[in-house]
């Protein structure tokens, strides 16, 4: 799951206006009280050793995961817990951006999910005598079997859920439980959908909707098998909300965002509640745009004086720039990019938010290390604590006025990010190159390179693609220097349709790939790529002349796919 999904659509939302502090509050951890009314104290019990969590997860966590997960969860509990109360107190909306944890049982974990929060928010309701009809609206891919399970003998509570496969057992005395199996499209779904909740609502005549708005049904969800189409997405979540409102347009509403896997899973949510709040269809920005606007706002608020001195403005360190007159050999350069102080790079990737995502994915104590001996530029290293011992960021970048005619840009020579503690899986193998999962905050620290660039008056950012799934990240915004080696890679865009891109990645690394012109087997050769900033450098780049080179280049360029070990085979076939 994105560790930021809910911050990237506040931030839409508070840059389009729409949110402001007085709508958003912090959850608050679930009381054990409340927890308690649906779970087990055995199970709680069992919570407090990491093995509790094994089943969940599916791989054994230590104590510091343990910690961190079970209290994640306990906040996300208690935010669905305030979503109910803020829907009833305003016979209006209450949003939990997080929770739908819809497998947990009453004595075990499953799937992801500790604590039932939509059991816990709906028995806490009723402990405080709220006794009207409960509909849960589940369109999470995945089973609510856990709601289901937790009110199966409780006419009160009506727990409906369309999903791709049966999680459990579905009987139930007041539940609707559809399973409609694998390569769903839009078509099938809202049609079952239409056909089925309306009836439901209007017999129901619930006092309250809690609705799971779950995003891991979009045919790009990493970790779903339906097919449907974003605008079959906010579809779906307008018939919801259309269908419980007009049976009663005061009638309290709850939703909480349920699963969504992958870079991309948060821009559904973000669209939903912008159409709910405005009665408008946008389209939403993308992460590596989202990182841009939020950059550039956090950048015009701060102190360019606070970058470039040491804490308090005053320091008795040498600098590297002193070493250089007393000790032979010492670089000339004291600074991060000529510029930076180490304080000013700590604060930089604190008020941006990176050191705060770091934290998010559990490295509570990042720790910043600066090199400039290296020849080729200004090294930023970033660990997960002062011990040095796991490397989560290593860039090497320095500016130079000899790339491109005419323009000064930052070259990045090395920038690696990952995350040490992750573990690849068969939806995310690992990519030439990787020893470990990446952090997911490429756009992030692309923003943050962005803003560098314009703080020092740069054209943009230059580096030299290693691998293909390498020039694949943040197309709206990179194109290559050169329009053959753009038109080259579109090429190989063309003959990878349809193909994961670690796979297309691993056809160019084995030779799979073939010049259909010539015969040759392709392989990736590095080529230098431009994240334009400057207006003269995005003209260069994104102007008609270049497209029109590109349109040429491509008419001569066709690439094909091809398996070596089915061609050996065939060549010793025929003798």
């Amino acid at each position: 799951m994105d560790p930021v999904r809910a911050e990237r659509i506040l931030a839409v939302l508070t840059e389009e206006g729409l949110a402001v502090d007085s709508d958003i509050v912090p959850p608050r951890r679930a009381s054990l009280n409340h927890l308690l009314l649906v779970h087990t104290p055995e199970y709680l019990e069992s919570l407090q050793q990491p093995q509790g969590l094994t089943e969940a997860l599916g791989f054994p966590v230590d104590e510091r995961t343990r910690e961190q997960f079970v209290d994640f969860q306990r906040r996300m509990t208690g935010g669905t817990i305030q979503a109910t109360r803020f829907a009833l107190i305003s016979g209006g909306i209450g949003i939990n951006l997080g929770g739908g944890f819809h497998h947990a049982l009453p004595q075990r974990a499953m799937g992801f999910c500790v604590f039932n929060d939509i059991a816990v928010a709906i028995a806490r309701l009723r402990a405080h005598g709220f006794r009207a009809p409960v509909l849960v609206v589940d369109l999470d891919l995945h089973d609510g079997n856990g709601t289901r399970e937790i009110f199966a003998n409780d006419r009160t509570v009506y727990t409906y859920s369309v999903h791709n496969a049966h999680w459990g057992d579905t009987s139930a005395v007041s539940s609707t439980a559809i399973e409609l199996g694998e390569g769903v499209t839009d078509e099938v779904y809202l049609g079952t959908l239409l056909k089925t909740l309306p009836d439901i609502v209007t017999k129901q005549k619930p006092g309250l909707v809690i609705y799971v708005a779950g995003c891991d049904i979009a045919r790009d969800d990493q970790l779903g098998n339906w097919k449907i189409s974003p605008d079959g997405v906010l579809a779906r979540d307008r018939f919801v909300i259309q269908t419980v409102r007009e049976q009663n347009h005061k009638i309290p509403l709850a939703i909480v965002l349920g699963g969504g896997y992958g870079p991309r899973s948060w821009q559904y949510s973000a669209r939903f509640l912008f159409w709910l709040m405005t009665g408008k269809t946008q389209e939403i920005p993308d992460s590596d745009e989202l990182a841009l606007m939020r950059v550039r706002k956090i950048w015009s608020q701060l102190n360019p004086s606070e970058l470039t001195s040491e804490p308090n403005g005053f320091s008795l360190r040498l600098t590297d720039e002193d070493l250089a007159d007393i000790m032979p050999g010492g670089t000339t350069h004291g600074r991060f990019l000529d510029y930076f102080s180490r304080h000013g790079v700590e604060l930089l990737m604190e008020k941006l938010g990176l050191l705060a995502q770091l934290r998010t994915l559990g490295f509570h104590n990042p720790f910043l290390e600066i090199d400039l001996t290296h020849p080729l530029g200004s090294t930023l290293r970033v660990w997960s604590d002062w011990r040095r011992a796991e490397l989560l960021i290593e860039l090497r970048a320095r500016r130079s006025q000899g790339e491109i005619p005419g323009m000064e840009v930052l070259v990045l020579e090395w920038l690696l990010l990952q995350n040490p503690r992750a573990r690849f899986t068969g939806e995310r193998p690992p990519l030439p190159g990787q020893k470990h999962p990446g952090l997911g905050m490429l756009s992030d620290v692309l923003g943050w390179l962005v803003s560098i660039c314009e703080m020092l008056h740069l054209d943009g950012v230059v580096y030299v693609p290693s691998h293909y799934h390498v020039a694949a990240q943040s197309r709206k915004l990179v194109r290559f220097l050169k329009p053959e080696d753009e038109a080259r890679y579109r090429a190989l865009g063309e003959a990878f349709a349809g193909i994961p891109l670690h796979e297309a990645t691993r056809l160019l690394e084995r030779g799979d790939v073939q010049d259909v012109r010539t015969g040759e087997r392709v392989r990736w050769e590095g080529r230098r790529m431009v994240l334009p900033v400057s207006e003269k450098l995005k003209r260069l780049v994104f102007s008609p002349e270049y497209e029109s080179r590109v349109r040429e280049a491509l008419q001569d360029l066709r690439y094909e796919i091809v398996s070596a070990e089915r061609e050996e085979g065939a060549l010793t076939t025929d003798g």
